[in-house]
C-alpha cells in the first residue's frame, strides 16, 4: 500500500472525515439489530412483511426467508468496509480499491433507492398537511398507522446509505490524492467549474422544474373536476373517496418543488428577495438549498423504481395515458434534479476551506 499525504484540515472542514466512522456505527447498529431480528423472527419491515406498501416495493420481489438473512449481512459486511474506510490516508492496490468502492457504492445505492421506495416521496409530500392538520384532525388518518417501524426503517436505510456514499466519496478522494472536502485536484475538470455548471446546470434545472408540473396539471383538474386523462366515473369514484384532494395536495407539494427548483438558477435562489423580513440581502446558505433537493432527487428516483416495476401500476393508469404519463419521467425528473443540485454546489461552493483551491 502506498502512504498519502492528506489534505490539511481546516476549521469547520473535518466532517468528511467523520462520515466513514458515522457510516461504521450507524449500519454496524442496525445490522445487529437486523441479525437480532432474524433470530427471533421478527422485525423484517419490508417486502412481503409490509402490509402498507410493500406491494410498490421493489423488495416484494425477494421472499422473505431470504432478505432478512441477507439485509444483515449487508449491513455488517457494509459497516466493515466504512471502518476500513476510515484509516489514515493509505492508497492500498488497484483491484482491492475498486471491489472495496464497488461494493460501498452498491450498498449505499440499494439503501437510498431500493429500500426508501414510494412511501418515502408520500410522507414527505403530505408532511405539511399532516403537521398544520394535526390539530383539527384533518386528513382523518391514524398517525400511528403512517408514521411506524416500517417508515422509520425507510429513513434510517436513506440515512445509512447518505453516511456510506459520503463515506466512500472522501476515501475514493483522499486515497487519489484529491481535497477529501471538495475533491480538487491539481488537474481540474473543465466541466466542474462555474462558468461551465451555469451552462448545463439551466438544462437540468428546467426539465427538473417542468417534470412535476406537469404531473400537478392532472392532479389540479382532477380537483377542479375535470376528468383529464380519467374517465367521469373514476373521477366520481376518487371524488367521493377523498382521494382527489390527496392527489390535490401531491400537486401542490410538486408546484411549490419546481418553483424552489428554479431558484437553483435565479438571483433568489443566492440572495433572499426583497419580501423575506429580516433575511431580505442576505445570503442563502448553499446547504439550505443543496441538501432538500438532494433528498427529493433522491427520493423521486426511489418511488419511480417501485412504481414503474409494479404491473398493478400499469393496469391502474392505463399505461401510456395523461394518468400514468407525468410518472413515466419521474426517473428522469430524479436524474434532472440531482445534476441540477450538483451544478449549483458547484458554482456557489467558492473556495475550499480545507485545501484553498478556488
Amino acid at each position: 500500500m502506498t502512504k498519502i499525504d492528506a489534505s490539511p484540515s481546516r476549521t469547520g472542514s473535518r466532517w468528511p472525515d467523520r462520515l466513514a466512522p458515522l457510516a461504521a456505527g450507524w449500519l454496524g447498529l442496525w445490522g445487529v439489530l437486523a441479525l437480532v431480528s432474524m433470530l427471533t423472527d421478527a422485525g423484517y419491515p419490508f417486502g412481503p412483511n409490509d402490509p402498507n406498501g410493500g406491494d410498490v416495493s421493489l423488495l416484494r420481489l425477494v421472499p422473505v426467508e431470504v432478505a432478512t438473512p441477507l439485509f444483515a449481512g449487508v449491513l455488517l459486511t457494509a459497516a466493515v468496509a466504512a471502518l476500513a474506510m476510515s484509516r489514515p490516508a493509505v492508497r492500498p492496490p488497484g483491484p482491492l480499491r475498486a471491489l472495496l468502492a464497488g461494493y460501498g457504492w452498491a450498498v449505499a445505492c440499494a439503501l437510498v433507492l431500493v429500500v426508501p421506495d414510494v412511501r418515502v416521496l408520500v410522507v414527505l409530500g403530505y408532511l405539511p398537511i399532516l403537521i398544520v392538520g394535526a390539530p383539527f384532525g384533518w386528513p382523518p388518518v391514524d398517525y400511528a398507522d403512517v408514521f411506524n417501524w416500517a417508515l422509520f426503517a425507510r429513513f434510517a436505510a436513506l440515512a445509512g446509505g447518505l453516511l456510506l456514499a459520503g463515506a466512500v466519496l472522501a476515501w475514493q478522494r483522499r486515497t487519489a490524492g484529491a481535497c477529501v472536502g471538495c475533491g480538487r485536484a491539481d488537474t481540474g475538470r473543465r466541466w466542474t467549474t462555474p462558468a461551465a455548471a451555469t451552462r448545463w446546470g439551466r438544462w437540468a434545472v428546467g426539465i427538473a422544474a417542468a417534470i412535476p408540473l406537469t404531473y400537478a396539471l392532472t392532479r389540479f383538474a382532477w380537483a377542479a373536476g375535470i376528468p383529464l386523462g380519467i374517465s367521469r366515473e373514476f373521477l366520481t369514484e376518487m371524488q367521493d373517496t377523498g382521494l382527489v384532494w390527496a392527489g390535490f395536495g401531491l400537486a401542490a407539494f410538486a408546484t411549490v418543488g419546481a418553483i424552489l427548483t428554479l431558484g437553483l438558477v435565479q438571483r433568489w435562489g443566492e440572495r433572499f428577495p426583497r419580501w423575506m423580513l429580516g433575511l431580505a440581502g442576505r445570503r442563502v446558505p448553499v446547504k439550505l438549498a443543496v441538501l432538500p433537493a438532494t433528498v427529493v432527487a433522491i427520493s423521486v428516483t426511489a418511488a419511480s423504481l417501485g412504481l414503474l416495476s409494479n404491473p398493478k401500476f400499469w393496469e391502474l393508469t392505463g399505461g401510456l395515458s395523461l394518468t400514468g404519463a407525468p410518472m413515466l419521467l419521474w426517473p428522469l425528473w430524479g436524474v434532472a434534479l440531482g445534476a441540477a443540485t450538483y451544478a449549483y454546489h458547484l458554482r456557489r461552493r467558492g473556495t475550499c476551506r480545507r485545501c484553498g483551491r478556488d
